[in-house]
């Protein structure tokens, strides 16, 4: 199995910036399919960003052109980038894993095999 640890969640005011990592552990993933999603309090869990290995890179309009994700296979991380931060923005951010050769483009869920137990972000007004 592998294994997924999502770091980086803090409270941020408005405006501001944060990075978060996950940490990946447990097989290679030069090729493994990579997504942030979120769930704010009360919502449902909702499509973020997602990346290849290489150069393919996906966001949701609600954080495009403010979020920028980014692997680093070699060190088994993801990242992702947050600037402008809005209060809208506060949720508990999972990283997700989906094991594939190729890049599918996936925004749903269902789609990913691994998951992390999440990073709390608070951005106050």
């Amino acid at each position: 199995q592998v294994q997924l640890a999502e770091s980086g969640g803090r409270l941020v005011q408005a405006g501001g910036s944060l990075r978060l990592s996950c940490a990946l552990s447990g097989r290679n993933f030069r090729r493994t399919n990579m997504a942030w999603f979120r769930q704010a309090s009360g919502k449902e869990r909702e499509f973020v960003s997602a990346a290849s290995w290489s150069v393919d890179r996906d966001y949701a309009d609600s954080v495009l052109g403010r979020f920028t994700m980014s692997r680093d296979d070699a060190r088994g991380q993801v990242y992702l980038q947050m600037d402008s931060l809005k209060p809208e923005d506060t949720a508990v951010y999972y990283c997700a894993a989906k094991s594939s050769l190729v890049w599918t483009g996936d925004r749903a869920e269902k789609e990913y095999d691994y998951w992390g137990q999440g990073t709390q972000v608070t951005v106050s007004s």
